[in-house]
């Protein structure tokens, strides 16, 4: 458990590490596109770190990246038939990050340092603490843009998930009297939302290690 709470708190890919942050400021407009992309890459995580942790005996140190860029990409191409197939709504938005999946430097890095050196066990449980902790901060990333920007929450949308949970959840003016800020779901506002969540969390960080310390 102590692997899987470090990956979402003191080793998150995005607050504390600022990795794989591409995705984090491209698709974050609807809290929807932001748990989606955090749900597949964290597929991908738990099954390539899965397969490598299994074969790394058998792999020799010469083909090792290209075996394990090999493994990553065959599950983000199922990711993408999937989408494509039965989300084509999402996969029109999420098609150009998508790909990048397969050389996302989190994936690529838990592989290298994680997966090729430890047991089944610790590889499947650190690709869980590592994909929950990144599909949380997009999750937050995504909410505090759209409500801000749209003043709405889309949970299922009807060009998204909704096609399979057969009703759209959108939750518009979640703020009364409150006027939208338009910049937050345009690209510049996805910098503004993430350092001010970094702020946040630093300010928080600085002022827990000021009660400890009294």
């Amino acid at each position: 458990m102590k692997k899987i709470w470090n990956g979402i708190t003191k080793e998150n890919a995005i607050f504390v590490l600022l990795l794989g942050l591409c995705p984090a400021l491209a698709v974050t407009t609807t809290f929807e596109k932001s748990y989606v992309m955090g749900l597949c890459v964290l597929v991908v995580l738990l099954g390539s770190n899965f397969i490598i942790s299994l074969i790394k005996k058998i792999v020799p140190d010469l083909v090792k990246i290209p075996v394990f860029i090999l493994i990553i990409g065959t599950f983000v191409t199922a990711i993408e038939i999937v989408l494509k197939n039965e989300l084509p709504g999402l996969y029109d938005v999420l098609s150009i990050y998508l790909p990048l999946i397969t050389v996302n430097c989190i994936i690529f890095g838990r592989a290298l340092e994680v997966a090729s050196k430890e047991s089944v066990k610790n590889s499947i449980l650190d690709a869980i603490g590592t994909g929950l902790g990144f599909t949380m901060a997009l999750m937050i990333i995504g909410l505090v843009r759209e409500l801000f920007g749209n003043n709405s929450i889309t949970i299922l949308s009807n060009d998204g998930l909704a096609k399979i949970f057969g009703q759209n959840l959108v939750i518009e003016n979640v703020l009364p009297a409150f006027t939208p800020i338009n910049i937050m779901v345009k690209p510049a506002g996805a910098f503004l939302a993430l350092a001010l969540l970094l702020a946040f969390i630093n300010f928080m960080k600085s002022r827990r290690k000021k009660n400890v310390s009294n």
